[in-house]
């Protein structure tokens, strides 16, 4: 009986050489992907070319169409900040009246309550609400509803 024993070590050799190509791969990978990312290095300062470029020109340069310079915002007053949804007056000075502020949703409030830090309700009428910093202050503020259709 006569055996190639060198073809069954070739094929052995082969095996094994396949093997150890995957198993290094394997730990290539692994390490790779539980090695911790390289620390940050120092920040890259920008060349002096850049740093000194006019934003305005370059805006130029490239096309932009200089703009009228802004108007100044327009001043927020007492009076836009209040909007009055419904008024529920009572006899004798009482009610209520849904007051939205600074675009909310509308709260119900009662005469003498605080709607804001230093403004009360001070007293209500069929379609209007007078607001003030204290009961007997004199009215900051009138809101009325808008008229009807």
């Amino acid at each position: 009986m006569l055996m190639n024993l060198q073809g069954k070590w070739a094929v052995r050799l082969a095996t094994l050489l396949v093997w150890a190509m995957a198993a290094a791969s394997l730990a290539y990978w692994a390490l790779k992907w539980v090695a911790t990312p390289p620390a940050p290095s120092s920040a890259v300062s920008l060349p002096s070319a850049v740093a000194l470029a006019d934003p305005q020109k370059l805006a130029q340069l490239l096309g932009a169409v200089a703009a009228a310079p802004a108007a100044a915002a327009p001043s927020v007053t007492l009076a836009s900040r209040f909007a009055l949804v419904g008024v529920l007056a009572g006899r004798a000075g009482g009610g209520a009246a849904l007051i939205a502020v600074d675009g909310k949703p509308p709260k119900p409030y009662r005469v003498g309550a605080l709607v804001e830090e230093g403004l009360l309700v001070q007293s209500l009428k069929a379609r209007q609400a007078v607001l003030a910093a204290g009961r007997d202050a004199p009215a900051l503020l009138t809101l009325e509803l808008p008229p009807l259709k």
